[in-house]
């Protein structure tokens, strides 16, 4: 997590797709990719699953053959304190 920073991470929650991945696993705790309720491609997907992943919003799991997505809500209130829960807030009243 010294990695992360914060240009990364508005980056990443950036984008409407990756929004909906992150109020997912708000809600759900953990999700395999396929579980993800999201309209695009498999390959897009990944893709916005990488940034996610890459700029420290997300944890992925090997589970088997699955992979199980979390957020790490713990690590970014830590260096980011309200950041998530101001984002997630935003997305819920105004429906993006």
């Amino acid at each position: 997590m010294d990695q992360v920073r914060l240009p990364s991470v508005l980056h990443a929650l950036s984008d409407p797709t990756r929004l909906a991945v992150v109020r997912q696993l708000a809600r759900a705790g953990e999700l395999s990719c396929g579980d993800l309720d999201v309209s695009v491609a498999k390959s897009t997907l990944s893709q916005h699953l990488r940034v996610l992943r890459e700029a420290g919003v997300t944890h992925t799991r090997p589970d088997g053959n699955q992979r199980l997505l979390s957020l790490r809500r713990a690590d970014l209130d830590a260096l980011f304190p309200g950041l998530l829960a101001a984002v997630l807030g935003a997305t819920e009243r105004v429906g993006a």
